[in-house]
């Protein structure tokens, strides 16, 4: 629309100036300013759009956390029905697999840990236990 604008107040100036005998060729705005209520509006549009822009990008977001969330529980429910199914196949064979295989990663765990101490069983009977309130 600037050059619509242009053309009107060139046009506006020159029938002005016209009433003074002044015959102007060329019009050139070189500086613009707006109403301090234009420019508000405008500030305010924008952080409207922003706004929303904000808004759609949260409900975006929480669709995409939402379709995640039923992913992770339809894998979880597929592994359970998966382990019902070995344990109805294979019976208290695999539940006692799984309890060594918890184990075993427990005192590999432990064994690294610098806070945990292994007692052997002729230690044990040097330590006076009954003192110690235990």
């Amino acid at each position: 629309m600037r050059e619509r604008v242009s053309k009107e107040i060139k046009d506006s100036l020159q029938k002005r100036a016209l009433e003074y005998s002044i015959i102007l060729d060329d019009v050139s705005i070189t500086d613009l300013q707006f109403s301090p209520e234009f420019t508000a509006a405008i500030e305010s549009k924008q952080v409207a759009q922003q706004m929303a822009e904000r808004a759609k990008f949260i409900v975006f977001k929480r669709e995409e956390e939402t379709k995640a969330a039923v992913l992770r529980a339809e894998g979880e429910a597929e592994a359970a029905k998966l382990v019902a199914d070995a344990i109805s196949e294979y019976g208290p064979g695999l539940i006692a697999m799984r309890k060594i295989e918890a184990a075993a990663h427990i005192a590999e765990s432990l064994k690294n840990s610098p806070n945990v101490t292994f007692l052997s069983g002729n230690t044990m009977n040097m330590v006076n236990l009954s003192g110690s309130g235990i």
